[in-house]
């Protein structure tokens, strides 16, 4: 769903600083030298992987072009990287500069990020140089040699919710199944604000995410929960504030998707803003590159770091279910259908689109890559309203473990029964089939009412678009305040899912 209108004034609003701030580390090492300062922290970590982050800051005369070089003391491979192009020959890793961030004015400072391997222990480097120059006699940040641990928090106590601990769902057949074989649909609502409120600069989430306010979803018979985010809010880009990105953000994640589970939620997490300069047709944001407002399709240069870095956090988790992106749209982009499923599913160039795209294929493989074997959404066209070649272009997927999204509003073409009929149902018959999203823009629920009719009729899952408390007006709004009272719209969502229990 696109951001109401009060978002997209927020939008117009929200000043986004270029310069880098550390963020704040669980594992630290810095050096300085005359000419310039290197902040190192290594953000998250699992079995064989980490991710890691440097902040350059120039003390000396403005820099034109800049190399940044420094050596892993360990057995440790950069494998992917951002804001740099990065590479590693023995133990020496090397990022240059890209095309747009060249320059670095005498004070300034970027942030840069990437995704390595390890084994055996991951210390940190020590010593940095730029443009050959060393950045070194700075205090290191503790023993190199201890594993970094997750950034405090103050961890969920809540009880075990009603429902116990969610199902790990599965794909079987054209139905999801949990842990001992029986059916299951997720059957909810979206929590949204982890997309644009960091990247807005004032906060994690739009209103309170705490255990009163989780045991009020639940109350509505809620078994599933969709929490959209920032890629570049997750992997801490330079021009995110620092208090909502990076490992703040990701422990604020983790932490909600643990409040889900303690009550039983199944959580599902999606990315939903993502980084790209699109200038084409329906067009959202035409002047900025940033993650602040939908593009048509993820970005090759960070989403496939996103969905490795979220895949190593939760893989060990089979209850948190994956899904790869919103609402793509290439077919706004191109008149040529065939064209716009294969940007879909290959990306690339695509035609239409500015930046190179990110396709599904290359997603599911991040995330299988870590090991991950946990259920994963794959959305269609259209603004995930279009699912006629979805069966064509599906990916593929080693782990068997994909479901088909679907997104649908009254105002959408696809929008009768007669259509879901033609279109919907074959998808239906063979694969899992969640639709993430369903609302009108009427402030009732005649619309979806017919929704959830013909996707029961299928077994099929649904989640209200939102647990929010905009004007039902100008965005689908299930509720008018945190305690669950529904809007109008809310209530016919509410007493259906009451009324299935």
């Amino acid at each position: 769903m696109r951001a109401p209108p009060r978002l997209t004034a927020l939008l117009a609003a929200a000043a986004l600083a270029v310069a880098g701030t550390a963020l704040a580390p669980q594992l630290t090492t810095s050096g300085t030298a005359a000419g310039c300062t290197v902040a190192y922290s290594t953000t998250s970590q699992w079995d064989s992987g980490f991710q890691g982050a440097v902040t350059l800051t120039n003390n000396g005369s403005p820099v034109e072009n800049w190399t940044l070089a420094f050596d892993f003391p360990g057995d440790q491979k950069v494998t992917q990287g951002w804001n740099g192009k990065w590479s590693q020959s023995g133990k020496t890793v090397t990022a240059v500069n890209e095309s747009w961030n060249g320059k670095i004015a005498t004070g300034g400072s970027l942030s840069a990020g990437f995704i390595a391997s390890w084994s055996g222990s991951n210390p940190a480097p020590t010593a940095f140089r730029l443009n050959g120059v060393a950045c070194d006699g700075g205090p290191g940040g503790g023993d190199p040699s201890d594993p970094p641990t997750d950034p405090p928090t103050d961890p969920p106590t809540d009880p075990p919710g009603p429902g116990g601990a969610p199902p790990k769902l599965r794909a079987s057949g054209n139905r999801l199944v949990d842990e001992n074989g029986a059916t299951r649909r997720m059957l909810g609502v979206n929590r949204s604000g982890g997309e644009f409120a960091c990247i807005q600069g004032y906060g994690i989430f739009d209103g309170p995410v705490d255990d009163a306010s989780v045991r009020a979803i639940a109350d509505w018979k809620v078994n599933t929960v969709r929490v959209p985010l920032n890629e570049e809010c997750w992997l801490g880009l330079s021009h995110v504030k620092p208090e909502y990105a990076g490992a703040n953000y990701i422990a604020a994640v983790k932490q909600f998707v643990t409040r889900l589970e303690a009550h039983g939620i199944t959580p599902v997490v999606e990315l939903h803003w993502t980084h790209g300069k699109y200038t084409g047709n329906d067009n959202h944001c035409p002047d900025t590159e940033y993650a602040t407002c939908q593009k048509p399709m993820p970005n090759a240069r960070y989403t496939p770091a996103f969905w490795t870095s979220v895949a190593q956090t939760f893989k060990d988790d089979p209850a948190v279910v994956f899904d790869l992106f919103n609402e793509p749209f290439p077919d706004r982009a191109t008149s040529n259908l065939d064209a716009a499923w294969t940007c879909w599913r290959d990306g690339g160039s695509c035609p239409g689109i500015d930046f190179e795209v990110a396709g599904m294929q290359s997603l599911v493989n991040a995330v299988r890559a870590t090991g991950a074997r946990n259920l994963v959404l794959i959305p269609g066209i259209a603004y995930s309203n279009d699912m006629r070649q979805w069966l064509k272009y599906r990916p593929a997927d080693p782990a068997g473990n994909l479901a088909a999204a679907w997104h649908t509003y009254n105002f959408n073409v696809c929008a009768s029964e007669s259509c879901w009929n033609e279109q919907l149902a074959p998808v239906a018959a063979q694969v899992p089939f969640v639709a993430g999203e369903i609302g009108e823009n009427t402030c009732s629920h005649g619309y979806i009412d017919r929704v959830m009719a013909w996707l029961d009729s299928h077994g099929a899952s649904y989640l209200g678009w939102t647990w929010n408390t905009w004007d039902c007006s100008s965005g689908p709004a299930l509720i008018s305040d945190y305690n669950g009272t529904p809007t109008n719209f809310g209530a016919g969502l509410r007493d259906h899912l009451k009324g299935l229990s």
